[in-house]
């Protein structure tokens, strides 16, 4: 089950990546409009700085409608307009502007809502003998490099111009990548008289099908109609004004409708000496330049010659209108008001610098890569590292991909996508830390159960925390254990003979404290066995003093004895009963063994097992035949430095042939810095070693030293007084080692 949760645990996050990384790919207008969001924001933030170039703009604005009257304007005004731009030497006048009806302030035009009447017919000559404006603006301009607009539609079926360019379509493999190119059905042409004249026809459609949000971002630079392709308003500019011929659109591949498009399509186009990098549909991004008044020049002035040559000399002038009453206002990243005009003339400017923003072919596949090595490493290492260094991971990658996108925009003008991988880094951490928490939920849940009737509240909270810290199915680490049991049970359990439920009462007021001693200082109880406690420290936590704890809760278990038994005391005396007072042994070993779940697949427990248990368990025992309450092994000893530990024996017990050192604790660093106590340490140790030596009369003598120094051991002194009668009486062999083997548990 638990291999089950770990692979769904990795599987969630990775199947957000999956989802991630399939967006683009089922929700690509989705993913594009936030794309959008962001390239808008760069330019905004650092927009193409303006240089000046040939590019100016005859502006139709409000200053020009006031001085020259409403629109629309008389055709003798555009006519004036042509004469004084080429007389002054431009390039090229482009018109932002389609004139799709007859000039009604014509004398013909002009005429006819005059009333009919008899003065009428009498001039009716005269009126006819009057120049046409129209053909008047034909004229000129057929003198001229003028480059006309039209407006491509799906209103209109047919009604297409006669192309005044040529085509050549070049790579591909011999497909045909018409299919790229946005279709419409007809246009909306200028009058017969015009386009004829005119030495170019442009289409200033400023395309925003692929924009959600209708803000004009990638500028086409062709259209068609069927099998007919139309170029651009500003690439039919740029071919007149260099004089060319022809378009050279350059292919990769065909469009397959059956596949939604292919990856393939044009990626260059060439206009005379200019070579552009265009995406399949022939568009390439704008990099806008603030308005400034540098590229400007209003329509009046050039209308009445209020212009001097270094103004227009050469230059390539696009006629179109900023005023907000002919509603020829667009969306840029720059300005949802700009004028239409100024859109072709950065589209011109970017040509002309050879500055263009791309959005390379392999830059999505950058950004799938990006997130696949960000997304697997923070799945991999969330479960690891945790919440906090996955955030912090997450951060880095994210701030990463912000600052490679803004410097591949304003060092290399690249635009790379960072909203797309950071929102899914995001996403995928977030995945992966709400599982990481449930998990860890459920851990700690989990480890609160199987852990609060052994451990104190505060140690199960921070193996909660850090369930790692438990390794479950077993371990060897060095521990400290404890065995505690009541001597003299039965005559206890006797008074209670006709009060089960008495024993039981006494049994838990004793078992409660001894319990809350032993978790308060960092102990885990293992079991009860009847009236014995068994506990032992360092596991499932770490503690490094073990063996101190384990001491201090021994002293202290006697202390809240000494307080037990005077409870009990009184309440004997209150009831006319005798007093039995609770006595007990306390066995402390420490050594390394095997911590773990032990038991069986139907019923396990978190357990010891080893060696140094069953020491302890029998270091216990043997607590009643030294007549002390407190039996340490040597392996803990030796660690209690600070504490009064005082040598009893070399014993081997029962069931072991190895023998070891025993102790008992009589105190801690109180009574450890005492004289007395120094004092009987040194007797004791002297004592010992003449016993060892078999030299029996030192022995006596220095347990006599013993006896007087410390008069409540006297069970300790008996015994050892026993034993040289017994060796004085019967020696043992010369090669004896001192050690005393046990026959009782």
């Amino acid at each position: 089950m638990r291999t089950l949760q770990k692979w769904l645990y990795l599987l969630i996050p990775f199947a957000m990546l999956a989802v991630a990384l399939a967006v683009p790919v089922l929700q690509p207008r989705l993913v594009e409009f936030f794309q959008n969001q962001v390239f808008d924001a760069y330019q905004r933030l650092s927009p193409r700085p303006y240089e000046d170039t040939a590019v100016r703009i005859i502006d139709i604005d409000n200053e020009s409608l006031e001085k020259l009257g409403q629109w629309p304007w008389p055709r003798t005004y555009f006519q004036a307009l042509l004469y004084h731009a080429f007389t002054k030497g431009a390039g090229v006048v482009s018109f932002d502007i389609v004139f799709d009806a007859p000039d009604r302030t014509s004398p013909k035009q002009v005429s006819t809502y005059w009333p009919q009447t008899d003065a009428l017919k009498e001039i009716e000559d005269v009126i006819a003998a009057l120049p046409d404006h129209d053909k008047e603006f034909a004229d000129i301009m057929a003198q001229t490099n003028v480059v006309v607009g039209m407006a491509m539609t799906n209103d209109l079926e047919g009604n297409l111009p006669k192309p005044k360019w040529g085509f050549a379509i070049t790579g591909g493999a011999g497909q045909d990548p018409l299919g790229f190119l946005t279709n419409y059905k007809g246009a909306i042409r200028n009058i017969p008289e015009i386009e004829e004249a005119a030495a170019g026809l442009g289409s200033f459609n400023l395309d925003t099908k692929d924009e959600v949000d209708n803000v004009i971002r990638r500028a086409p630079m062709f259209f068609r109609s069927g099998k007919e392709i139309f170029p651009s308003l500003a690439a039919e500019t740029l071919r007149v004004a260099q004089g060319a011929s022809t378009y050279i659109l350059k292919a990769a591949g065909a469009y397959d409708e059956k596949s939604f498009g292919a990856e393939t399509g044009f990626n260059h186009v060439k206009i005379g000496r200019f070579e552009i990098p265009v995406d399949p549909y022939t568009r390439f991004w704008l990099h806008y330049a603030p308005s400034t008044p540098k590229r400007v020049i209003p329509a009046w002035k050039v209308i009445t010659g209020n212009v001097t040559p270094e103004e227009l000399e050469g230059r390539i002038l696009l006629v179109g209108t900023s005023a907000e009453g002919l509603k020829d206002l667009r969306a840029t990243p720059l300005n949802p008001f700009t004028p239409g005009v100024e859109v072709h003339a950065n589209i011109l400017e970017q040509i002309l610098l050879g500055s263009y923003l791309q959005r390379p072919d392999w830059a999505p596949a950058v950004e799938r890569l990006f997130l696949i090595v960000i997304g697997v490493i923070v799945i991999l290492l969330i479960r690891r590292l945790g919440a906090l260094a996955c955030a912090m991971i997450a951060a880095t990658a994210i701030a990463i991909a912000v600052t490679a996108s803004w410097l591949a925009y304003s060092e290399l003008r690249f635009l790379f996508d960072p909203v797309g991988p950071s929102s899914a880094v995001f996403a995928i951490y977030l995945a992966g830390s709400l599982i990481n928490y449930v998990q860890t939920e459920s851990e700690r849940k989990q480890v609160r159960s199987a852990f609060s009737q052994y451990l104190s509240p505060a140690l199960v909270e921070q193996l909660a925390d850090n369930p790692d810290k438990l390794t479950l199915g077993g371990e060897t680490r060095e521990m400290t254990f404890l065995f505690c049991d009541i001597r003299g049970f039965t005559p206890i359990s006797e008074q209670y003979k006709d009060d089960p439920q008495g024993l039981t009462v006494l049994i838990n007021r004793f078992l409660t404290p001894m319990t809350d001693i032993i978790m308060a200082n960092k102990g885990t109880i293992d079991k009860y066995m009847g009236d014995c406690i068994m506990a032992f420290w360092n596991a499932p936590l770490d503690d490094p003093e073990h063996y101190l704890n384990a001491a201090r809760a021994a002293m202290l278990m006697q202390s809240e004895l000494n307080e037990l038994n005077a409870a009990l005391r009184r309440e004997a005396e209150a009831e006319g009963r005798p007093f039995l007072p609770i006595n007990i042994g306390i066995g402390i070993n420490t050594g390394e063994c095997v911590v773990g779940n032990m038991g069986s697949r139907q019923r396990f427990d978190y357990s010891v097992l080893g060696d140094a248990v069953n020491l302890a368990s029998r270091l216990e025992g043997q607590s009643k035949t030294y007549g002390v309450t407190v039996v340490l092994g040597e392996g803990t000893a030796v660690h209690l430095d600070e504490y009064a530990t005082l040598e009893l024996d070399l014993i081997a017990v029962k069931g072991k042939s190895e023998a070891v050192r025993i102790y008992t604790l009589l105190g801690g660093e109180e009574i450890a810095s005492t004289p007395a106590y120094q004092r009987l340490r040194e007797s004791m140790q002297k004592m010992l070693a003449a016993y060892r030596s078999q030299n029996w009369r030192r022995a006596r003598d220095l347990l006599e030293e013993c006896r007087t120094q410390a008069p409540d051991l006297q069970i300790l002194w008996d015994l050892y007084n026993q034993r040289l009668d017994h060796f004085t009486a019967a020696p043992p062999p010369a090669d004896w080692d001192g050690v005393f083997r046990a026959t009782t548990k």
